[in-house]
């Protein structure tokens, strides 16, 4: 029998974080929401909160890297599914501005070694991509770097990276061979103030306006040989840097997943409070059938929010468990992402005038939810990885 509860840690857990996102997240959603790019000070009480990244720890009870432990429980990153969830259920914007909780921080856990933690663990890093000609594929990066001596020197542009302003840090994806493909693919940390490196610009969204949002020019800048994560060898037929693109996407995409629940239960919770207050009696001895138009639809919302939810935390539940997740994260954040953006319009629907208002939050969660299909590999290209898996074809073979 598959046991669904969640233990007493966990649902402690659950509540601690309710509790921010209801009493500090909720007050001040509408306030950074409108002063979009003003850093929210109130988020400074959670700063210790955030320790210095680290990687897990292997237990006694586990076997070589790779295997499953003897001991599958709820670990370190189901810990994160449960908090992602509520404090997404306050304010995604805000929850993606905590100090130090930026999107780098996977990608330092999966590639950087054991003296790269200790020296940028402890920062807020963020994670750039992204080019003017490169989205989806991030196989085709155009950014350079060249070694020269023992210096690394930069030249290209990133866009669209969060926490662009308020970072310490910025890992940087390029090519150190652009004719060796996705083999030449390799990530460089960068610390802000380094010459040649320059916040270009931060963007004005239509979403999550409270996380900075902005892009990077890299011109001649250089950085000591070091401050590559993983090794500086390409090896014909190797897509050893480009995998380290993959495996930080497995490790973030479970989170879009989990934080398309959490805003997407907001709005349903949203909208049942309003239902009932107009007079709605919701009854689940129903048939679906047989209920009013706008029942439906509800009680089909809140059965998709479950949905992603189960999803997301087999991701985040493998991850634990030293089991390959790409699939499952693919599939969460495609479920989760599409799901969200259609539930949050639908409960603005539901309610009617009052969610337009802007003295409500509905419809800044339907302006929020979109980027989830977008952002770390938009919904269509999480289909193609899904089909890929699922027919076992390369990129080659299903483009």
């Amino acid at each position: 029998m598959i046991g669904m509860e969640l233990p007493e840690k966990m649902l402690q857990l659950k509540a601690n974080m309710q509790s921010i996102a209801k009493d500090l997240f909720r007050p001040i959603a509408i306030k950074y929401d409108e002063a979009e790019h003003e850093y929210p000070k109130e988020l400074e009480v959670l700063r210790r909160t955030q320790s210095r990244v680290r990687r897990p720890q292997k237990k006694d009870n586990e076997k070589e890297k790779g295997d499953r432990p003897k001991e599958e429980g709820l670990g370190r990153r189901m810990r994160e599914a449960i908090s992602i969830e509520e404090l997404a259920w306050g304010d995604v914007g805000l929850m993606m501005s905590i100090p130090n909780a930026a999107p780098g921080n996977p990608a330092l856990i999966a590639l950087a070694s054991d003296k790269q933690l200790e020296r940028f663990g402890n920062k807020w890093t963020a994670f750039s991509i992204t080019e003017p000609g490169t989205g989806s594929d991030s196989g085709s990066i155009s950014t350079t770097a060249k070694l020269d001596g023992d210096e690394w020197v930069l030249n290209g542009e990133k866009i669209f990276v969060t926490a662009a302003d308020r970072c310490d840090n910025a890992i940087i994806w390029a090519t150190v061979d652009s004719k060796a493909g996705k083999a030449g693919v390799k990530s460089f940390v960068i610390e802000k103030g380094t010459p040649g490196f320059e916040l270009a610009k931060l963007e004005k969204k239509m979403g999550l306006r409270a996380s900075d949002t902005g892009s990077f020019t890299l011109t001649d800048c250089r950085i000591p040989r070091d401050n590559i994560l993983g090794s500086a060898e390409v090896k014909k037929r190797s897509t050893e840097g480009f995998k380290g693109v993959m495996k930080s996407f497995d490790n973030v995409r479970p989170a879009v997943g989990i934080m398309a629940t959490g805003i997407s239960r907001a709005a349903v919770d949203f909208t049942r409070e309003k239902m009932e207050e107009n007079g709605f009696v919701l009854d689940y001895s129903k048939n679906v059938n047989n209920v009013s138009s706008k029942e439906k639809e509800f009680y089909l919302m809140e059965a998709t929010v479950d949905v992603m939810r189960l999803l997301s935390w087999r991701a985040f539940w493998m991850a634990d468990n030293g089991m390959p997740n790409s699939l499952e994260a693919s599939m969460c954040k495609a479920k989760g992402g599409r799901s969200a953006t259609i539930i949050t319009q639908k409960c603005c629907e539901i309610i009617g005038p009052l969610a337009f208002s802007q003295n409500e939050l509905a419809e800044k969660w339907m302006r929020d939810a979109k980027v989830l299909d977008i952002f770390e590999g938009t919904g269509q290209i999480q289909h193609l990885i899904i089909a890929r898996h699922i027919l076992g074809l390369s990129s080659n073979e299903l483009i």
